[in-house]
């Protein structure tokens, strides 16, 4: 792989993530998950996963760390969400019972 290749992908990279670092911080501080979509934040999740995977079985980097950073992050806002869910419905209380 060529150093500008590199290079262009440490920076997407860089730029994916840090995109998701004002939503961690406002779900965080304000607890209001209510503008998330819990299925396409499931889903994203569940494919971010997947790329880490992906370059961890390549052996690429840039993918493997901003991977696993952006998994923590969409992961922290799923979580979230979903304690927001189980707070507020009673049919949600009685699934978590299970």
């Amino acid at each position: 792989m060529s150093l500008l290749n590199t290079c262009i992908g440490s920076i997407a990279a860089i730029c994916t993530t840090v995109a998701f670092v004002p939503q961690v911080i406002k779900s965080w501080r304000t607890r209001d998950l209510s503008g998330i979509s819990l299925p396409m934040y499931t889903i994203f999740t569940l494919g971010v996963i997947l790329w880490l995977v992906y370059g961890l079985l390549i052996g690429d980097w840039p993918v493997i760390i901003a991977n696993a950073i952006t998994a923590l992050l969409a992961g922290g806002v799923l979580l979230l969400k979903l304690q927001s869910l189980k707070m507020k419905s009673p049919k949600m209380k009685s699934m978590t019972q299970l």
